[in-house]
């Protein structure tokens, strides 16, 4: 697998000279699978600038799997430019959800007024096909996707992607010590990402925020950390960086994560996901 991230930002876009490091867009990650599919794993607005390499790289289809429906996740969708190409072929794959899950959210997110032009309608030249099979595990090509629910408002899916017994775990958008209705506890997420070579998870808070953010739905980067070293990851990337987290601040996030890894003699690398980071597993 070839991982790419085009967006770890939470909750909205951000520009400006404070956030060139680690970006502004909201969350996307690609995959590309040695039996040469790519999956694209929610549609936040890092999904415009994936579109636009897809289409120079000449790539026609592709498979698109969603965590949640919240704003930040979707948003990218009506602005991912392959849809509005001929020939082009999309897979949006309902997985764990409901089985009208992924075209009722495309619907809404394409639906006058929030968006002008609705999928249905003839500007969008792509051909949109929904697997609308309740299933999980997910099977694309030599890719295995297993599902875990978040501990979220409204709820999501955290996943993890198996091929050739390496493993890419994401679960962005979970609080790991407020339980949400139909949410997991910390040893169910902890057996979940066991081992895995790839680890992203959200670390949206410090401490001090979170004493005004609990019950929002995502976590302090301090007990992803713990999740992370608990579960025995070889690497582990802070996910869902804050709209108002500096690139400086991240910095320093990232650092006192370090410390703590050096202090217990663990033997895991520790990062914060940067737009247009890549990992090859």
């Amino acid at each position: 697998m070839r991982i790419k991230c085009w967006g770890a930002r939470g909750s909205i876009p951000v520009s400006g000279k404070n956030y060139i490091k680690y970006g502004g867009d909201t969350t996307c990650i690609e995959i590309r699978t040695k039996s040469d599919d790519i999956i694209i794993v929610d549609a936040g607005t890092g999904i415009r600038r994936l579109g636009d390499q897809l289409l120079k790289e000449n790539y026609k289809e592709y498979h698109i799997i969603f965590t949640h429906a919240h704003w930040d996740h979707i948003l990218g969708f009506p602005f991912f430019t392959p849809i509005y190409v001929p020939g082009h072929r999309l897979h949006i794959h309902s997985g764990p959800f409901d089985d009208d899950y992924a075209e009722g959210l495309i619907a809404r997110v394409m639906y006058p007024p929030s968006f002008p032009v609705g999928y249905r309608e003839r500007f969008v030249q792509s051909q949109i096909e929904f697997d609308k099979k309740h299933c999980n595990p997910i099977h694309i090509g030599s890719v295995t996707i297993n599902a875990i629910p978040l501990s979220h408002p409204n709820g999501g899916f955290g996943y993890k992607f198996t091929e050739n017994d390496k493993n890419f775990v994401f679960i962005t958008d979970n609080e790991l010590t407020h339980p949400h209705p139909g949410g997991k506890d910390f040893e169910d997420y902890r057996q979940f990402a066991a081992d895995a070579d790839l680890f992203l998870h959200d670390a949206e808070y410090t401490a001090e925020e979170y004493k005004n953010a609990k019950s929002f739905g995502h976590s302090v980067y301090t007990d992803a950390l713990e999740l992370a070293i608990k579960a025995d990851v070889k690497r582990f990337g802070l996910f869902h960086i804050n709209q108002r987290r500096t690139d400086a601040a991240m910095d320093a996030i990232v650092n006192l994560c370090n410390q703590e890894i050096i202090q217990k003699k663990i033997q895991m690398d520790c990062f914060a996901a940067a737009r247009d980071m890549t990992f090859n597993l």
